[in-house]
């Protein structure tokens, strides 16, 4: 039975990044995009729980890895997801679309992991 990445410690997550690091580099050069992207998830969720989520505090605006465009402001913290809002460029809310219709609630949750520099801190 597989453990939770919440029941590992530090040091078990390390290794088990760096042998997902090295199953998704060997999918991405077999082309297996599908295996490449489940290994890239699987990394994203045990880099979250070898942070603090506490270090995240709401009112906090983020940088999201991968996605210039966009900071995120969190909104509450549970577990290592933060909830909260994208803004764009210009600090305006950003709604989420689900197959090219707007679904009016731009509220989601990132893993922490993927949150970037503190832009900017309403403390």
């Amino acid at each position: 039975m597989e453990r939770r990445y919440s029941e590992y410690t530090y040091e078990e997550l390390r290794r088990e990044v760096g042998e997902l690091t090295d199953k998704a580099r060997k999918a991405e050069q077999l082309g297996m995009v599908n295996e490449y992207a489940v290994h890239q998830r699987k990394m994203t969720m045990a880099k979250a729980y070898m942070l603090n989520p506490k270090d995240f505090k709401k009112g906090d605006t983020y940088e999201i890895e991968g996605d210039p465009y966009h900071t995120f402001y969190i909104v509450y913290r549970n577990g290592v997801f933060a909830w909260g809002y994208r803004k764009d460029q210009h600090g305006n809310f950003v709604e989420k679309k689900e197959e090219d219709r707007y679904t009016g609630e731009p509220e989601e949750a990132l893993p922490i992991s993927v949150l970037g520099k503190l832009v900017k801190s309403d403390e």
